[in-house]
């Protein structure tokens, strides 16, 4: 899909765009260090709204917590493309993701719900998309949402 827009290839999956979510307090939503973009942790934001609020393994299943992740994915790539301004053939791939799950103590699926952001970035990325991972448990997140994931990426030289 090279030369396809972020909005494109979003679309092509069957999923809306959403505009990256401007932090609510004081950090930056993304810093490039040489090649290299960090992006601060999303969480599943659509619209102005949180959704999937609860504990994977208490009050949201795992489907649940994976259409959170994917969410996070989809605001991880929205604050990409505003780092390159819209021209997402600037991005050379995923190098990490790191990602935490808002569980009940006994709840130990959290890679499988981080599945739901690895496949969203490797469909969007293709073979660049592929990157290295953490996921962790964790006994609460902000607004008490289902998950929150952070990353790095590659992108071209200046």
């Amino acid at each position: 899909m090279m030369g396809a827009s972020l909005e494109q290839r979003l679309r092509n999956l069957g999923i809306e765009p959403s505009p990256p979510v401007t932090p609510g307090a004081n950090f930056a939503a993304t810093k490039r260090v040489g090649n290299l973009l960090y992006v601060s942790g999303q969480v599943p934001v659509s619209g102005g709204v949180d959704q999937h609020v609860g504990k994977l393994g208490a009050d949201l299943s795992l489907e649940e917590g994976q259409a959170a992740a994917q969410i996070c994915a989809i605001n991880i790539l929205s604050q990409v493309n505003q780092a390159v301004g819209g021209d997402f053939d600037h991005v050379v791939g995923c190098v990490r993701l790191g990602g935490f799950v808002n569980a009940a103590a006994d709840f130990k699926d959290h890679p499988k719900v981080l599945n739901g952001a690895s496949d969203l970035i490797i469909a969007v990325l293709g073979d660049a998309g592929r990157h290295t991972r953490a996921a962790v448990g964790c006994n609460s997140l902000p607004r008490g949402v289902a998950v929150e994931v952070d990353a790095i990426f590659e992108l071209a030289s200046r």
